[in-house]
């Protein structure tokens, strides 16, 4: 939001999606996130940021503005929240994570692929 910190991403993202976690509502200050998955050697980062370890990687943020940046959970991928790209990519998401955390006045987007937790596990039927 700052400026401070800046970034490149080379090419489509692997995947797009939208976590429920509380993690990511606590990070977002809103019900859940969206973010865009890269290959981390397609994403260039300029500027200084901060992480904090939260659940299972960690969280990237601005230690000016407090903007979250992204999240590194395997080390070959970075998730860019889709709300710090300049321009709107026109990405949109396949699939939703942590659906226990979901708030029940969300509406359903049809055509998402659910799972309970994290995307290791099966996904839920289609409602």
């Amino acid at each position: 939001m700052c400026g401070g910190v800046r970034f490149r991403a080379r090419g489509e993202p692997k995947r797009v999606g939208v976590c429920h976690c509380t993690n990511c509502q606590k990070n977002s200050g809103s019900a859940f996130l969206v973010f865009a998955v890269y290959p981390r050697a397609a994403v260039d980062l300029t500027g200084e940021t901060t992480s904090y370890v939260a659940q299972t990687g960690q969280s990237l943020f601005c230690p000016i503005c407090g903007s979250a940046i992204g999240f590194v959970g395997e080390p070959e991928e970075i998730d860019l929240a889709l709300g710090i790209f300049d321009e709107r990519p026109g990405f949109k998401p396949t699939y939703e994570l942590w659906v226990g955390s979901r708030h029940d006045w969300l509406p359903q987007i049809d055509g998402l692929r659910r799972y309970p937790q994290n995307r290791d596990g099966e996904p839920l039927e289609e409602a």
